[in-house]
């Protein structure tokens, strides 16, 4: 039997979204921070168990945020930054904006 399903690239289904160029931004700036979040934890040699219980918060919540399933609030990832040795920071876009 053969199957007729018809697949979409992601470049067809980013643009049937009608995604703007901020929300794009917007999107990548979050990924950024939580794969900075993950090599952190990576580089101090931690499991998501052990952050968790240096963070407080419950290792389920950090596999779906390493996972790009929930977006993390703020205070979520300065909790698990913290005790890394992390925080997070507003910094200029580019030299112009100093």
């Amino acid at each position: 039997m053969k199957n007729n399903l018809s697949y979409k690239t992601w470049k067809e289904v980013r643009k049937s979204m009608n995604i703007t160029s901020e929300q794009e931004a917007e999107i990548q700036l979050e990924m950024d921070i939580i794969k900075a979040t993950i090599e952190a934890r990576k580089k101090n040699k931690l499991t998501q168990r052990e952050l968790s219980q240096k963070s407080g918060i419950k290792q389920p919540v950090i596999a779906r945020i390493e996972k790009y399933v929930n977006s993390p609030r703020t205070s979520t990832l300065i909790k698990m930054l913290y005790p890394m040795g992390y925080t997070l920071r507003v910094v200029p876009l580019d030299k112009d904006n100093k």
